[in-house]
């Protein structure tokens, strides 16, 4: 068989990058009829998969960028730049457009991230894997359609029982004569990707983490989105194929560049290194949700009451500079993830 190409090893690939869709996919199926899955998310699963996963794998990005002195000194105009512009933007349209038009743009910017991830996980896998340009490029729009498709039929299919941050984020319309034609699209897309791996199959130029991740991609974001209509299905699928992968990445890129890594970032390579960057991404994760909570929703007490001197009513005016500030962290990720992995940046 073609030796495969993984970005570290298939140990590491299968379990930290390929298998945690496929371990949501399995849950979403096992525990569809249970009665946590029809309910309100329990506090257990939302710790679990929007904390510990969801908002911490943007601040791990930090010891790639901010922690890593030798990396902020290398690109110190664009790590001050982009949250100051993105601050600026993202006020503006708070104070001209409101709130509904701020969490708008800031879903379609978090949508937009999540499909490139997707996108440049295949770009890894047939970066040194020879396809012809022509498959090459079928890859790239398939995995386009794998994702874009089912966002397209969540908007002619609405409303949904999940959201992606808020109530109306999203564009909203049914149309079931369009809603149709992209059902019919994707189905075809899934038999011509099909015939496309069986040719290389055929052609000795088998690429199991490629096949792997475009068929998880695929089932993911179809039975999240379109197949289920479930709250707590949608996060599982969400977050786990997308904030687990993406951490591991950051970690297996730290030791790729060990010794080009300067300042606090170093300490992952500590004894307890692993642990030192969990429970770093963690607590700020879980600080940054207490002054979300505490401010904006009053919806995990048990978590976060110790927050809750914090004032909650602000006039229009303090929401547009205030928000804004709480949601930086994120959109400063969704814009530098677009920079930082960019061949040759390091």
């Amino acid at each position: 068989m073609t030796k495969q190409p993984w970005i570290t090893n298939a140990k590491i690939d299968l379990l930290f990058i390929i298998a945690p869709t496929f371990v949501a996919l399995a849950l979403a199926f096992i525990f569809a009829q249970s009665y946590f899955f029809h309910e309100t998310t329990p506090l257990w699963a939302w710790v679990v998969f929007v904390l510990l996963i969801d908002v911490a794998h943007v601040h791990s990005m930090l010891f790639k960028t901010y922690f890593d002195s030798g990396s902020f000194k290398k690109h110190r105009i664009l790590y001050t730049l982009t949250p100051l512009l993105c601050y600026f933007a993202f006020v503006s349209i708070y104070w001209l457009a409101g709130s509904e038009w701020f969490w708008r743009i800031l879903a379609y910017l978090a949508v937009f991230h999540f499909i490139r991830q997707q996108y440049g996980f295949v770009r890894l896998y047939n970066r040194q894997h020879y396809q012809s340009k022509y498959l090459d490029l079928f890859d790239e729009i398939t995995i386009y359609g794998a994702t874009i498709l089912p966002i397209i039929h969540w908007h002619l299919n609405s409303p949904r029982e999940f959201l992606w941050f808020v109530e109306q984020d999203f564009y909203s319309f049914t149309n079931t004569q369009y809603l149709s034609i992209i059902n019919w699209i994707y189905a075809g897309l899934v038999v011509l990707y099909i015939f496309k791996e069986s040719y290389c199959i055929i052609n000795h130029q088998v690429n199991i983490p490629r096949i792997l991740l475009i068929a998880g991609t695929m089932a993911s974001w179809y039975f999240g989105i379109v197949y289920f209509n479930n709250d707590l299905i949608f996060t599982i699928l969400n977050v786990v194929a997308h904030g687990v992968p993406y951490m591991c990445l950051i970690w297996v890129d730290l030791h790729q560049r060990k010794g080009q890594v300067k300042g606090f970032s170093r300490l992952v390579f500590s004894k307890n290194g692993v642990l030192f960057f969990i429970l770093t991404i963690v607590l700020i994760a879980y600080f940054e949700e207490a002054i979300w909570d505490a401010t904006q929703w009053r919806s995990y007490d048990t978590l976060f009451s110790w927050a809750y001197f914090l004032p909650t009513t602000f006039s229009t005016s303090a929401l547009s500079f205030f928000v804004p500030l709480l949601a930086l962290p994120q959109v400063t990720h969704y814009v530098l993830d677009g920079f930082i992995w960019k061949k040759g940046f390091e």
